[in-house]
């Protein structure tokens, strides 16, 4: 049997989804740890008026090379990765004849990761890209002359109308066809209004078409070796090549950024329940070990992976509740605007009622003193997307669910002993809380791009945000008091046994 390394070595790569938070790690593994790679092709659109050859450049000055670029110089790293103009939601991915016929006769082996993610997409959205992008991958798979595997990149929450889930291939609640005459044919307007009865059980047009994108990777699964690997929520880098690294704000590395800023205050979180949390650089490596074990077997039949953690090594917040702030005062921000301090709410209704007086009034009034000082005042404007959002997200923040991941573990014993370190899948030596601080450290280096380097100064600067926060509360406290001991007629040195206290526990609670 041969080994990972020596099954890629030699074999062009195609990679959709390249300038992704997924897609962008994958590249940097195959870089840094298959030296023996072909030709790599990343499937590339024009954006912002920038050519696919800009974009190209601008992955290459991303962070998560820099352990390679110690090593090697650009042009020695990038030397056989190859940028192809196209978009996974046009016909024929808007490629080219030539570079069409280039990839037919290059491609060995294609990582399928580009999709839509965002749950407030379009039904018409949705299809285009996730379902049809993923249609047009595979014709275009059909059309390549020496293909070795297709690997797809899912979801562990296409089958979220389940609350437990295996490594299988569930049937489909619709008929894809129909779904696509349906979308074709209504307005947005009218597509809106019927799309929560075309979904049925799915919880958005995002599930229900990556759904349907499986099973037209299972059409493909007698012409060529085929794997899906399905990710929970893909959070920050575990161990490679940068711990905590992370472009995503999705997620805990997206609270933990606001957080930091001082801007997030409270999140609305059941504490006891899992949450299926799974660091980058193991879905990365979860992608090659099952292209690795399908091309390498040549199987006829479809095999798919869950990338996850609820089964194998539960997250709960709770974990981490009683060291979160420690975290955030450990690496604080230079920009941030207040002294973090983050709660958990385990209710929308109630993190609502909290957020309007920690998040819309302080908001407002920075926003005041942006604008009037001649800046772009954005915290509103950030508040009232979260707001938008937990409509959408309330399924998944307060519902558990529980993937088998047994095929996953399997993968694992597939490795060669050499490389079962360096390709692991296996998450069970994974320690959540020194995890969570190697991400917050990520999430100020990477997210809000403040170096190392300043946290000498960011850490006198969050002293002075201490002090500054608690006259604040000592004065909402004594306002407070005043304004209860006017209200009730007595008197405020009388009363503040009773009232004094009254004040701290309603800003304790909020």
């Amino acid at each position: 049997m041969v080994s990972l390394r020596e099954f890629y070595a030699g074999k062009n790569i195609f990679i959709t989804g390249a300038t992704g938070f997924l897609g962008i790690c994958l590249l940097e593994k195959i870089l840094r740890s298959i030296p023996q790679h072909g030709e790599i092709y990343l499937l590339m659109r024009p954006k912002r008026g920038k050519e696919i050859s800009e974009r190209l450049e601008e992955i290459k000055q991303n962070a998560i090379f820099q352990r390679l670029l110690k090593e090697k110089s650009a042009d020695q790293i990038f030397e056989k990765v190859k940028a192809i103009a196209g978009d996974v939601g046009q016909e024929n991915l808007g490629l080219s004849p030539s570079d069409r016929e280039l990839l037919q006769q290059k491609i060995n082996v294609i990582f399928h990761s580009a999709a839509t993610l965002d749950f407030g997409d379009t039904l018409k959205a949705t299809v285009d890209i996730n379902l049809l992008g993923t249609r047009r991958v595979t014709e275009l798979a059909k059309q390549c002359s020496n293909l070795k595997v297709l690997v797809h990149v899912s979801s562990a929450y296409v089958n979220s109308y389940r609350l437990e889930a295996d490594e299988i291939l569930y049937p489909l609640p619709k008929d894809p066809e129909e779904l696509i005459k349906i979308v074709n044919k209504l307005s947005l307007e009218e597509l809106e209004i019927q799309t929560p009865e075309i979904l049925g059980d799915h919880p958005n047009p995002y599930t229900i078409t990556k759904h349907m994108a499986e099973h037209e990777i299972k059409k493909c699964e007698a012409l060529f070796p085929c794997a899906i690997v399905r990710p929970s929520m893909i959070v920050g880098a575990w161990k490679e090549p940068i711990p905590g690294w992370t472009i995503s704000k999705n997620g805990p590395q997206g609270f933990l950024m606001g957080a930091s800023k001082g801007v997030i205050r409270r999140l609305p979180v059941a504490k006891e329940l899992i949450y299926d949390y799974i660091p980058v650089d193991i879905v990365v490596n979860n992608l090659l070990a099952a292209g690795y074990h399908a091309g390498a077997t040549q199987t006829k039949q479809l095999e798919i992976y869950h990338s996850t953690s609820s089964t194998r090594n539960p997250f709960k917040w709770v974990s981490v509740e009683q060291s979160v702030n420690m975290y955030l005062h450990k690496f604080p921000l230079a920009s941030a605007v207040w002294y973090p301090n983050l709660k958990f709410i385990n209710s929308i209704f109630y993190y609502k009622l909290s957020a309007f007086f920690v998040h819309i009034l302080p908001a407002i009034l920075l926003d005041t003193v942006t604008k009037l000082s001649g800046g772009r005042p954005i915290l509103m404007k950030l508040h009232r997307n979260v707001n938008t959002s937990l409509g959408r997200l309330s399924k998944f923040i307060f519902t558990e669910w529980l993937f088998s991941a047994k095929k996953t573990t399997e993968l694992q014993a597939y490795l060669k002993n050499e490389e079962r370190d360096d390709f692991s899948v296996d998450i069970s030596a994974l320690v959540w809380p020194v995890y969570f601080d190697d991400l917050t450290l990520g999430a100020r280096v990477f997210l809000s791009r403040d170096p190392e380097k300043t946290l000498k100064s960011a850490r006198k600067k969050d002293n002075i945000l201490f002090f500054v926060h608690m006259i604040f509360k000592a004065s909402v406290i004594v306002f407070i008091w005043f304004i209860l001991s006017r209200l009730l007629g007595v008197n405020m040195k009388a009363s503040w046994p009773f009232l004094l206290p009254a004040g701290y526990a309603f800003l304790a609670v909020l």
